[in-house]
């Protein structure tokens, strides 16, 4: 895991810089000193080349830099790099879209527990430690070589299935505690599906969703609209 500086988190807060150099390999490297960041997370533009005694002496660079994410999410690679090695976990991280950190290697197993429950653990206290020094609403998701694509097929197939139970037997079923985003996949899956409706209860971590059935009566007075129409 790449790890420019040590201690706290200096990075400038400039989400685009002008730098001067005498190459592109140089200006990236001072980007990326300036951040905090590996050189190969810089991304540059040259906007000026000027040569200097015509050239005899080399030349000098105007490149405008940029990083290839959003700062913050490079902030939360940070934090979570200390977290994981503080777990004593050999795993690497690698930054990914959405705001999305990938862990793999030998120890990614146990950085996902038992049904994600250590991954939805730490990404909530990541975002809990994201938001208290970014300026505005950022959330960071942690993944693990496709464990959420995964989870997500899983939690579709359990959200149908506590359908069925709420309808059959007419009453709540609740469901384990689930992150943002799990919670979310249960109430799009269920939102086409007749005869119930979802609502989340609790506080995070440990907010879950809750299947309901429907009232009998809501599905007659439907019915009634439907036959009838308005009067």
């Amino acid at each position: 895991m790449y790890r420019e500086r040590q201690g706290d988190y200096p990075l400038s807060e400039k989400e685009v810089i002008v730098v001067e150099a005498s190459s592109l390999e140089e200006a990236r490297t001072i980007a990326a000193q300036e951040w905090g960041i590996s050189p190969s997370d810089v991304v540059i533009n040259l906007v000026e080349e000027e040569k200097k005694l015509f050239g005899i002496l080399g030349k000098r660079l105007k490149v405008e830099a940029k990083p290839a994410h959003p700062l913050e999410i490079f902030k939360a690679q940070k934090m979570l790099t200390e977290l994981l090695e503080r777990m004593g976990l050999n795993v690497t991280l690698s930054l990914e879209d959405d705001n999305t950190i990938n862990i793999s290697g030998d120890d990614a197993g146990i950085a996902i527990g038992r049904y994600g429950e250590t991954l939805r653990a730490l990404e909530h206290l990541l975002n809990l430690m994201v938001a208290s020094s970014a300026a505005g609403a950022f959330r960071v998701r942690l993944d693990s070589d496709g464990y959420r694509s995964r989870r997500e097929e899983s939690i579709k197939r359990m959200a149908v299935s506590a359908a069925k139970k709420a309808i059959s037997r007419n009453k709540p079923v609740g469901l384990q505690p689930m992150s943002n985003w799990e919670r979310k996949v249960v109430h799009t899956t269920l939102q086409s599906v007749e005869g119930v409706e979802t609502r989340s209860v609790g506080q995070d971590p440990h907010r879950r969703v809750i299947v309901c059935p429907k009232p009998a009566r809501e599905g007659k007075e439907e019915a009634r609209s439907d036959q009838g129409g308005t009067r």
